[in-house]
């Protein structure tokens, strides 16, 4: 937008609407503008919000641009009213602490384009999160306000207590408090350390409420109750030296013909699975002949692989296959094959050292999560399922099943993969899906032996499988692993299990911070 945009309500198209993945970088561009002197969220803490609570967040569109930005989420009272800083309640941003069952509409935050005048945008985010509030029956409405004038006024008023007294008095106005108080909003009290980076407010910020006055405990509205049962299907596949190319994809395409007869929403393939595609080359390659081989095939494997997602009807984490890159990096990719016809990649960021020496395989530099009809997903590319801070991420960012393609030689390699899947089912409330491979490829570097135990893994509570394990194939036999599994019981797991490993975490001593955004 131009600079000092005074529209007139007659001749402007103004909408609110809720936010999609789509106006993430809008957002991002939003906030940087309304705030140039603070850090805006990253990508992945906005999409995790839009995964968690997407009737929570809101933008205003102006003759078809983006011009403010509203985020909320659902808070217990005593979570709502106790003390807390922006960055513990939101967890870290990604608004994992949201939860359906509370009582208050927690703000965590309005931004309004400031080259845009005289239309009273912030109102109508405030009037938006008022409507929302009274349509789900919560009680009320609380947040965090700004005191952008008490680094200029500390010294007149002599401390942020008796600013906040003056302006309740109303013997001092502040930009904000004195909007939000007009637009019926309470002060509470003050919140110290609340936002420390907010250096115009010296870190605090005023605890505000608006109670609902139509709150009837009886009428509370459920949260959103579409099925969310899911089928994934991991593919324990078998490591041959094929005669042909098309008898390689006949194999695959069995596969995933089987995952599709079971109504499989996931079929999933191991790493390295179309290493086996070396052995058509009749003699024993360096690793540097080797790769060259099997880019040479990766435009036939994503359009087969993607033509097969489409004609079954399902979608399919490909494994993983070593790819040249553009400026000739080596790495490993896994590509993810929708239904719908699209196509993702996500690159293995920890190579393991054999990968290293034998490929010459570097990591990648971004773990996201890729959003699906099922709703969004992480990959975790095998010695990747043994770093926590790569799971956490993904789950941050709304991811309920993590897929761990992986390819190990021997049962300790094999554990190490299953004891971290089960790690990371637990600290994060995920399911996680492991598929490997089996089998031997004489002359292949590297894929010489292979062993695996495939598994649909979940969290340890009631509501899941006595033993973490909703389905496990047989060790070391060509076979798919099968299971059902139900997103609604992360849910429920995440805000009323026996543990609440997610919700829990001390945001106050630790979080994790990723230098790439």
């Amino acid at each position: 937008m131009g600079d000092d945009k005074n529209p007139q309500t007659k001749s402007a198209r103004l909408a609110i609407r809720n936010a999609e993945p789509r106006d993430i970088d809008d957002i991002i561009a939003l906030q940087m503008r309304a705030f140039p002197k603070m850090e805006p969220d990253s990508p992945g803490m906005i999409r995790g919000r839009l995964e968690r609570f997407p009737e929570g967040q809101f933008v205003v569109e102006l003759d078809g641009e983006l011009a403010g930005w509203a985020s909320t989420f659902i808070v217990d009272e005593a979570l709502a009213f106790g003390d807390h800083s922006l960055d513990s309640i939101s967890g870290h941003g990604y608004g994992s602490l949201h939860n359906p069952d509370g009582d208050w509409l927690y703000g965590a935050e309005v931004a309004v384009d400031p080259n845009v005048r005289r239309i009273r945008l912030g109102q109508r985010l405030y009037d938006a999160r008022r409507a929302l509030c009274e349509d789900w029956g919560l009680k009320g409405i609380v947040f965090g306000a700004r005191m952008p004038s008490l680094r200029r006024k500390i010294k007149e008023f002599g401390s942020a207590e008796d600013y906040l007294e003056a302006i309740r008095e109303k013997k001092a106005k502040d930009p904000v408090l004195s909007f939000q108080t007009r637009l019926g909003f309470e002060p509470v009290r003050l919140l110290k350390d609340y936002y420390p980076e907010d250096r115009e407010s010296l870190g605090y910020a005023v605890l505000m409420c608006w109670r609902n006055p139509a709150y009837e405990p009886s009428e509370k509205v459920p949260v959103r109750s579409e099925p969310r049962t899911i089928r994934v299907a991991a593919v324990q596949f078998q490591a041959r030296a094929e005669e042909s190319l098309e008898k390689f994809e006949r194999n695959i395409e069995y596969f995933v013909d089987v995952c599709s007869d079971y109504r499989a929403d996931f079929c999933v393939f191991p790493e390295m699975f179309t290493v086996a595609l070396l052995a058509l080359e009749k003699r024993k390659l360096t690793p540097e002949e080797s790769i060259a081989a099997l880019s040479r095939h990766t435009p036939r494997f994503i359009e087969f692989m993607r033509g097969l997602a489409v004609g079954y009807n399902i979608n399919i984490i490909g494994g993983s296959h070593p790819t040249e890159t553009e400026d000739g990096d080596i790495q490993n990719v896994a590509y993810v094959f929708l239904r719908d016809g699209s196509v993702h990649a996500q690159e293995k960021i920890h190579p393991t050292p054999n990968e290293r020496f034998w490929w010459g395989i570097k990591g990648g530099d971004e773990v996201r999560t890729i959003d699906t009809d099922c709703g969004p997903i992480g990959i975790l590319i095998c010695y990747d399922a043994e770093f926590p801070e790569l799971a956490r991420k993904l789950a941050d960012e709304g991811a309920g099943i993590l897929f761990v393609p992986y390819a190990t030689d021997d049962r300790t390699g094999h554990l190490r993969v299953r004891y971290c899947a089960h790690a990371r089912a637990i600290e994060n409330q995920v399911f996680v899906v492991t598929a490997g491979n089996v089998g031997n490829l004489p002359d292949v570097e590297n894929m010489d032996i292979n062993y695996a135990e495939s598994a649909v893994i979940t969290p340890c509570d009631f509501p899941f499988a006595r033993d973490g394990l909703a389905a496990v194939a047989t060790e070391n036999v060509e076979t798919i692993a099968v299971a059902d599994v139900r997103l609604d019981d992360l849910t429920a797991a995440r805000h009323s299990g026996t543990v609440r490993n997610l919700r829990d975490r001390r945001f106050d001593l630790y979080r994790v911070v990723w230098n790439k955004r």
